[in-house]
């Protein structure tokens, strides 16, 4: 395997392990009345920063912000924006 494609698995899995234990940790946070809570803007960052698919799949997983639109929705469009950024970047750039 190239360098190029290592390095780029290792970073998409970097970026969804951090978004995976940040909706986990809002999740445990959620339930427990002392807990600080992940700021939405936090959690929609790290989505928009690659770890969109795992904080969704998480999302589903455990039930969690699965009513608001800003994630059902939000998080599944930016996944098709990553798609389409990773496909022009593949053609074109790379």
């Amino acid at each position: 395997m190239e360098n190029k494609y290592v390095l780029q698995i290792s970073f998409l899995a970097a970026a969804s392990i951090v978004g995976i234990v940040l909706t986990v940790y809002d999740k445990i946070a959620a339930k427990a009345a002392r807990r600080h809570r992940i700021p939405e803007a936090v959690l929609m960052t790290a989505g928009l920063l690659f770890g969109a698919p795992a904080m969704y799949l998480t999302m589903r997983l455990i039930r969690h912000k699965t009513r608001k639109p800003k994630f059902s929705v939000g998080f599944p469009v930016i996944i098709l924006l990553q798609i389409v950024i990773a496909a022009v970047l593949n053609i074109w750039v790379i």
